[in-house]
């Protein structure tokens, strides 16, 4: 899936408009609740090395909070990796061009219920 594809999913499915928090960056782009405002994700460019692998090549990828019984489920799937710059414990980085985009639309789903007010 490619970033556009991700982030026209989320506007048709959750009605989210992406938004550029960072004043100096076009790129990294978060999908806010409407009401709370908090993240449910955040998407980056980030170099495939930050991941393990031998590659600088750069790649769009996803930051998605999980709930804690669908956690360490996720962390084997094909693009799914302990999250980067966030707590470990409770999110995952997904990149995108890597994962199926079924793990991708579940996860994101698993993360907008996660973060929504209770």
């Amino acid at each position: 899936m490619r970033k556009q594809e991700f982030l026209s999913f989320c506007e048709k499915t959750y009605g989210t408009i992406p938004d550029l928090p960072f004043s100096n960056d076009f790129i990294t782009t978060t999908l806010r609740h409407e009401d709370s405002k908090k993240w449910y994700a955040i998407v980056m460019l980030l170099s495939r090395k930050k991941f393990g692998f031998d590659s600088e090549e750069k790649i769009d990828v996803v930051n998605l909070k999980l709930p804690l019984e669908l956690f360490g489920a996720f962390t084997k799937e094909e693009g799914v990796y302990p999250a980067y710059h966030m707590n470990k414990k409770h999110w995952v980085s997904v990149l995108l061009p890597d994962a199926p985009d079924k793990v991708v639309k579940f996860l994101v789903g698993a993360s907008f219920n996660a973060t929504k007010k209770k």
